[in-house]
C-alpha cells in the first residue's frame, strides 16, 4: 500500500487582461479501513494554491475561483466510482489577497485490490484545457487479521467543536500532503488507525512506536521516538507528534510499529520524508578524539579512508559531513568525528562498535573488491557492513533446474517487503498432465539469509546476481524493509526463460531462505 504526492501544474490564460497564471494543486490519498462495515475506503486530498486561481466577481460583491473535479476509480477496463463536482474557494474581499491555500477531502469505499485512480482539474475560470493525472492504488485489508493504515502528517490539529469533513477521531485535523519538511516545521504531527488488533493480542494491552530513521541505512535518530501504551480494541485511532527541531537534512523514513506486550513486532508502516534543516550541522559538535581510539590513527590517508567506508551505515547528514571532511586536511577534525559517529550508536561500547566494523570492512575489501572498486562500495560489501555477515550463503554458479507448470500444489508466492502478495504460481509435480518448463538456466547468483536482523522479522534473504558473469554481483531482490523489491526478478535472472510471475526453484529457495 502505496501513498504518491502530485504536483498539478496548469498553464492558465485568464480570461481578462491580467497575467498568465499557473494553476497548482497537491494531490494525495490514504487508504482506511472502516471496521463496522468491514471495508476498506479511500481518502483524497486536493489542495489548490489561491494565488494562481482566476477569482471572479460574485452577485454579493464578493470574489471567488472555481475549480472543475473529475475524479474516476478503475479496475481493469471497469470504473467502479465516479464522481465530477466544483470545488469554490473561500470568498474575499480583495481579488489580490490570494495568499491562502484550500483543501478537498473525498471519502469512497473500494473493495480490497488494485485500481488507477484518474484525476482531471480544470480551473472554471480559464479557458484552457484541464490537466489530467492517474495513479495506481493498491488496497489490502484483512478482517480477520490486525492492519495498520499508513501514517499520515497533518497541517492542522484542532479539538471538534462541529463534525466536518475534516473530523476524526474527535479533532478537526487538515492533511499535510507534502513530503518535504521544511527547517520552520519543528515538529510533526502523526495520526494513523490500528484495526483488529484485538484479534492478535486478545485484551492484553499493546505498544505503539513512532521514530525516524535514515532511508537509505536504517540508522534511527537518536533522540526521536514516541511510545505508548493502549487498550486493545478493534478500533484504535492515534494521534502522535514528534520534535525534529534536531533532525539534519536527509532523507527519511517515518516509522510506526505496532508491538505485543511482550515486545514483538507485529505490524508496521513507513512513510518517506525529506527534512530540510540546513541550521543542524554536525560538524559543529565535534569534539576533540584525544585519548580515545579514534586520536590512535594518525594516518590521515588511511583515516580518510575508514571515513568514506562508513557510508553503508551513515545517515545523508553523515555522509555530507564526511564528503566535506575528507575533501581538505585535517587530521584531528578526522579523528573527532570518527569519534562522534560511533560514540552516537554506542556511547559505552563505541571502540568495541569500531573494530568489529573494520574488520568486517578488512574482510569485505578482500573478498568483494573489483577493478577500479573497493568492496565496501560493492552492493555485497554494502549488505555485508550494514547488517554484518550472513548465517548461511548459498553460491550458485550454473543452476539448472527442470520445473513443470501444472495445477497441482501452490508452492511458491511473490510478496514485497510489506508482506502483500504480488504474485503466485503452480508448480506441479513431473507427473503426465503437467506442462513442461523444460530446462531453466539461471545466470550465477549468490543468496544470503540472515536469521534476524535487528528491527526487521526473522529469515530475511538478499540475491545477488552477476548479470553479466563478470564476477560483479549486484543486488537483485531482498525481502528486508527498504531493500529493493522486483516482482520480476526470478525472470530476469532466468534470462526472461519463466513467465511473468511464475515462481521457479530459485524463487522457492528465496521464499525458505535456502
Amino acid at each position: 500500500m502505496k501513498r504518491h504526492i502530485f504536483f498539478l501544474v496548469l498553464s492558465v490564460l485568464a480570461l481578462s487582461a491580467t497575467a498568465q497564471r499557473q494553476l497548482s494543486a497537491l494531490f494525495n490519498y490514504n487508504a482506511y479501513y472502516h471496521v463496522e462495515q468491514q471495508r476498506p475506503y479511500i481518502e483524497t486530498y486536493l489542495s489548490f494554491d489561491a494565488w494562481n486561481l482566476n477569482f471572479r466577481p460574485t452577485a454579493d460583491g464578493k470574489y471567488r475561483a472555481t475549480v472543475e473535479i473529475i475524479l474516476t476509480a478503475r479496475q481493469n477496463d471497469s470504473i467502479v466510482y465516479a464522481k465530477k463536482y466544483d470545488l469554490n474557494s473561500p470568498l474575499i474581499d480583495d481579488s489580490n489577497a490570494v495568499d491562502f491555500n484550500f483543501i478537498d477531502l473525498q471519502r469512497f469505499f473500494l473493495d480490497n485490490g488494485i485500481y488507477t485512480l484518474d484525476l482531471t482539474v480544470r480551473d472554471k475560470n480559464s479557458d484552457n484545457a484541464p490537466t489530467q493525472v492517474q495513479q495506481k492504488v493498491s488496497i489490502f485489508y484483512d478482517r480477520k487479521k490486525p492492519s495498520l493504515c499508513p501514517p499520515q502528517l497533518m497541517a492542522n490539529v484542532k479539538r471538534t467543536v462541529t463534525d466536518n469533513v475534516l473530523s476524526r477521531a474527535g479533532y478537526d485535523m487538515e492533511p499535510y500532503l507534502s513530503d518535504f519538511i521544511p527547517e520552520q516545521m519543528s515538529q510533526l504531527n502523526i495520526y494513523y488507525e490500528i484495526y483488529n488488533i484485538n484479534r492478535e493480542v486478545g485484551k492484553d494491552p499493546f505498544l505503539t512506536y513512532i521514530y525516524i530513521e535514515d532511508r537509505a541505512t536504517g540508522q534511527r535518530a537518536t533522540g526521536i521516538q514516541h511510545m505508548a501504551r493502549h487498550k486493545s480494541s478493534a478500533y484504535v485511532p492515534v494521534f502522535a507528534t514528534l520534535d525534529i527541531s534536531t533532525l539534519p537534512s536527509g532523507n527519511y523514513n517515518l516509522v510506526v510499529e505496532v508491538h505485543d506486550r511482550q515486545n514483538n513486532n507485529l505490524i508496521y508502516q513507513r512513510l518517506p520524508i525529506y527534512r530540510s534543516n540546513p541550521s543542524i550541522n554536525i560538524l559543529d559538535s565535534l569534539s576533540p578524539a584525544v585519548g580515545t581510539f579514534a586520536a590512535d590513527i594518525t594516518d590521515e590517508t588511511l583515516l580518510a579512508y575508514y571515513l568514506d567506508a562508513l557510508y553503508p551505515i551513515a545517515s545523508e547528514a553523515e555522509k555530507d559531513a564526511v564528503k566535506s571532511i575528507i575533501s581538505h586536511p585535517g587530521l584531528e577534525e578526522k579523528q573527532a568525528f570518527l569519534l562522534r559517529f560511533w560514540t552516537v550508536r554506542d556511547p559505552l561500547h563505541a571502540a568495541d562498535r569500531w573494530n568489529e566494523y573494520r574488520g568486517w570492512l578488512e574482510y569485505v575489501d578482500k573478498h568483494f573488491s573489483y577493478p577500479r572498486m573497493r568492496g565496501y562500495k560493492t552492493d555485497r560489501g554494502r549488505v555485508y557492513l550494514q547488517y554484518g555477515p550472513p548465517d548461511f550463503i548459498r553460491d550458485e554458479k550454473n543452476f539448472v533446474s527442470a520445473l513443470r507448470l501444472g495445477s497441482g500444489t501452490n508452492v511458491g508466492a511473490i510478496t514485497d517487503q510489506y508482506g502483500n502478495t504480488v504474485g503466485s504460481s503452480q508448480i506441479g509435480p513431473d507427473t503426465p498432465g503437467n506442462k513442461s518448463l523444460g530446462h531453466i538456466h539461471y545466470l550465477p547468483y549468490q543468496l544470503w539469509r540472515y536469521n534476524k536482523l535487528e528491527r526487521d522479522d526473522a529469515n530475511r534473504v538478499f540475491l545477488f546476481w552477476d548479470e553479466f558473469r563478470s564476477g560483479f554481483y549486484k543486488l537483485l531482490v531482498s525481502n528486508a524493509r527498504g531493500e529493493v523489491m522486483d516482482p520480476l526478478w526470478e525472470r530476469r535472472l532466468s534470462q526472461q526463460q519463466l513467465d511473468e510471475y511464475v515462481v521457479g526453484e530459485v524463487g522457492e529457495q528465496f521464499n525458505k531462505g535456502h
